[in-house]
């Protein structure tokens, strides 16, 4: 279960001087950034509705449909493996280059800076499905209007909200690095190189326009809304729905029809029972590729001091019923 080792405790700055903001808009949401909010969560969701309809009229080149796949698993393993599982958790440590390397590959996804996302996450560990929790689907109650509002409130409406999680409270480990810093301050370079790499590269392969424009079309503004709206996924059905095969003190659910498209997170019931596992999918079969490449950094000697789950740790942490024929199921000494 979440406990307050699972989350960095607060901590002052040096000497109980305040820390510097890691975001541009510091600890405040104001209206033009809420409104660019609204604008890159809207445009890139008209193009993913627009997205077949298109697809049967033009056709989809296979450099668009690749250059999609790999911008999206690029943005979300950094959001999985960095953000996240490294440093949100610490579940593993990691080699300079890794982390800032993790660091930028996790703005590229577009889902705000890296200070801001993992202070949110940090206190939503500390508050899950409770007051406090910035995202919880039940924040409305548990009848189904209630819910249906509370769904709508966890996947997209929280983020508008004027008031930010201190980021000197809950992510001063990261605030007080300088690099980390500086790269959560650039989120909008990140974001524009991020929206600019497919049309560029589409441009230069067909030597055209077109070929730019469809680059941009399927890469950027697809692949955007496709990451946004699994990611968001975790936070809204993930804490509806999904089975619960581990003791948590929330109602958090593993869904197995989102684990490729999320890289391993929709095992969620494990990751809220044991929050700094370096692994979600602990049982035979469930897919998790943020764990494997965390092994391959492993074993490349990028990571170190990797927090993988063992057999007796996955067993104490089972609800009481599962049976002895599921427990032989876990498979914590393989990724």
């Amino acid at each position: 279960m979440t406990t307050s080792s699972d989350v960095i405790d607060d901590a002052p700055g040096p000497d109980g001087a305040e820390l510097p903001s890691a975001t541009l808009g510091g600890e405040k949401k104001r209206s033009l950034e809420q409104i660019t909010l609204l604008l890159f969560i809207t445009v890139p969701f008209l193009a993913l509705l627009a997205a077949v309809p298109l697809a049967w009229g033009w056709g989809v080149s296979w450099l668009d449909l690749g250059l999609l796949v790999f911008m999206y698993y690029l943005g979300c393993h950094g959001i999985t493996i960095g953000f996240h599982r490294y440093f949100t958790h610490g579940s593993f440590k990691a080699k300079r280059p890794l982390r800032i390397a993790l660091a930028v590959m996790g703005s590229m996804a577009v889902e705000g800076p890296l200070v801001r996302w993992v202070a949110d996450h940090r206190k939503h560990h500390k508050f899950s499905d409770a007051e406090g929790d910035p995202h919880s689907p039940w924040r409305f109650g548990e009848t189904v209007p209630a819910l249906m509002k509370g769904l709508w409130w966890a996947h997209i409406a929280w983020m508008f909200d004027e008031e930010q999680t201190p980021q000197d409270k809950y992510a001063p480990d990261l605030v007080k690095d300088p690099a980390i810093r500086a790269i959560s301050r650039q989120f909008i370079f990140w974001t524009m190189l991020s929206l600019a790499l497919p049309p560029l590269v589409g441009g230069l392969v067909t030597m055209s326009w077109w070929g730019a424009f469809t680059a941009f079309f399927w890469g950027s503004l697809v692949r955007v809304a496709l990451l946004h709206h699994v990611t968001w996924s975790i936070n809204s059905i993930c804490h509806a729905v999904g089975k619960r095969p581990f003791k948590s003190r929330d109602r958090s659910g593993n869904v197995w029809w989102l684990a490729i498209l999320s890289c391993g997170e929709s095992w969620h019931n494990l990751h809220h029972a044991d929050p700094t596992s370096a692994r979600h999918g602990v049982e035979r079969g469930q897919l998790d590729s943020s764990a494997r490449f965390i092994r391959w950094f492993e074993l490349a000697g990028w990571a170190y001091d990797v927090r993988w789950p063992s057999r007796s740790r996955i067993d104490s942490r089972r609800n009481t019923g599962e049976g002895g024929s599921r427990r032989r199921k876990a498979t914590a000494d393989a990724a």
